[in-house]
């Protein structure tokens, strides 16, 4: 009797308890739900859009890169050496070798970092030699020799429609007068195309970045401001869905018998149900957007990672095209100082064996079998072949790029002057180190840009991995443990990794109808709330 008695109070008391909690959850659901529509619109509507423009309405170009060719030797008439002394240039930066207009010639970096271009048959300079390299690369890329140049300029600084995922700068910008209205970024100093605009994705970048990323608040005030509203707002959004999940899922037998006034047909029946299912993927993209979005304090100083030391003629006595190296494999070449001794960094073709020799396709057919190359290290002094060297360089880079470096505003991007976890850098492990000719994984992926790279994985606590660019002497990449998982989490949970498995149109179908009922649920209760 005496249990049945307590059993029934703890039941009425239960029944108050939760009765109350009901109470305050709804209006909180409610005050969240309120709060958060407009970004929920902004970001779901943005977030529909990505799919579609990076994937099933992706522009096309003609040409996405510039193949690598055989140089003659005999087109290298005068060596750089003849080149610098006939041009009065004692000290310079570093060279390579273009070739555009059916002509051979040096691009010399000079040390206030201009471009300047000699013809390698008279050692002549042509006048705005940079722009007319570029002008010509963008119309390559474009198969375009028809169409006039509405505008062209140098960006050197990422801006709102040059975003900092196309990592190359400086960058010359050429806009066509085509019905399209196509711009065309490219990097003389390497020759790449960097990225290419026509007028629809110049519109969907201004949206997906006003938005998505919410540049307009950067605007208004500043990078900080932004972040911290966005984190903020994203946390609400995650509340509001756990809220859901609770009022609607888990308790809602219990809190449907103390509410008397709640229908159980129309709108809400569907805010309910919809709802339900969908507030994991709000969970998923609120919690990955906010995790993000805590990786963007810090300033881009990537672009800036590069060891540029100053050369004088004297360091090559060696003529270039007298180096003793297989010429008829012979496709550019650079120079390096590495303890204190200069070297020549040739690239050459890989060599063909009659057993790997492979067919020679259309390149319609044959976009994944690139050409791949053969880098070979000269002394400069000496004509001696130094081996194994580009690795040896890529460990320098990586010394060079953390405790080895000066550390100037381009190399605060990995700070270990304040960090006595790790050893010194030169006395760490190596764990792997290989050569990257394809972004073969999440690691490294098409994001970053640059290949070929050297991979070096170190034991440090972090697990720190550079990739480095040793044609370009740049850091491509530097990914520690913190990194990888913040990654991982954008891309399984924002981006729906997970979904790989299904194809690219399967998995970028599934992230759109997730945005699209996320943005039906919100619309849904915003409708009940107006008719309350």
């Amino acid at each position: 009797m005496n249990k049945e008695i307590t059993a029934k109070k703890s039941k009425k008391k239960d029944s108050k308890f939760i009765k109350k909690i009901k109470q305050h959850m709804y209006q909180w659901h409610r005050v969240i739900g309120l709060i958060t529509i407009i970004p929920v619109i902004f970001w779901t509507l943005s977030g529909l859009m990505h799919p579609f423009m990076a994937h099933f309405f992706k522009p096309e170009i003609a040409h996405d890169k510039i193949e690598q060719q055989i140089i003659p030797k005999n087109q290298l008439k005068f060596s750089i050496q003849e080149v610098l002394k006939q041009n009065f240039i004692k000290d310079f930066k570093n060279f390579r070798i273009v070739q555009f207009n059916n002509s051979t010639y040096y691009q010399v970096k000079m040390i206030a970092g201009d471009l300047l271009y000699f013809d390698t048959s008279n050692a002549k300079k042509i006048e705005n030699g940079d722009q007319k390299y570029a002008e010509w690369l963008s119309r390559y890329f474009l198969d375009d020799q028809k169409s006039a140049l509405k505008n062209s300029e140098i960006v050197t600084e990422f801006t709102s429609q040059y975003k900092y995922v196309n990592r190359y700068l400086p960058v010359y910008k050429f806009t066509f007068d085509r019905e399209d209205e196509m711009q065309v970024y490219v990097e003389t100093s390497s020759g790449k195309l960097a990225t290419f605009n026509p007028a629809s994705r110049q519109w969907f970048i201004w949206f997906f970045d006003t938005f998505h990323n919410w540049s307009f608040v950067d605007a208004i005030s500043n990078n900080s401001v932004r972040i911290i509203t966005m984190i903020f707002l994203l946390s609400i959004i995650g509340f509001s869905a756990l809220s859901g999940i609770l009022i609607y899922g888990l308790l809602w037998k219990q809190f449907k018998k103390t509410d008397s006034v709640q229908p159980k047909k129309g709108l809400r029946k569907y805010h309910r149900q919809i709802g339900i299912w969908v507030s994991l993927f709000t969970l998923t993209f609120a919690f990955s957007g906010a995790y993000h979005a805590t990786t963007k304090w810090s300033p881009y100083t990537l672009s800036q990672m590069v060891y540029e030391p100053t050369f004088s003629t004297k360091e090559i006595p060696r003529a270039n095209n007298k180096l003793d190296l297989d010429w008829s494999r012979f496709q550019n070449m650079s120079i390096i100082t590495l303890n204190d001794t200069t070297y020549y960094r040739c690239q050459l073709a890989e060599k063909e064996t009659k057993r790997h020799k492979k067919p020679k396709l259309d390149s319609k057919w044959n976009k994944k079998d690139d050409k791949k190359s053969e880098v070979v290290y000269i002394n400069a002094t000496t004509n001696k072949i130094a081996p194994n060297l580009d690795l040896e360089y890529a460990e320098f880079l990586a010394y060079y790029f953390t405790d080895g470096a000066p550390k100037a505003s381009c190399c605060e991007m990995i700070d270990t002057s304040e960090d006595d976890s790790e050893p010194s850098f030169e006395n760490i492990k190596l764990l792997e180190s290989k050569v990257l000719t394809d972004f073969e994984s999440r690691e490294y992926g098409f994001v970053n840009k640059r290949l070929p790279v050297i991979k070096l994985a170190y034991d440090t606590p972090e697990k720190t991995t550079y990739f480095i660019e040793t044609s370009t002497s740049r850091l491509a990449a530097v990914v520690k443990n913190a990194d990888k998982v913040e990654g991982y989490s954008f891309a399984i949970l924002h981006k729906f990794l997970f979904m790989d498995w299904a194809g690219k149109n399967i998995r970028d179908l599934t992230m759109v109808l997730a945005a699209l009922t996320i943005l039906i649920v919100s619309i849904l209760g915003f409708i009940l709330f107006l008719k309350k």
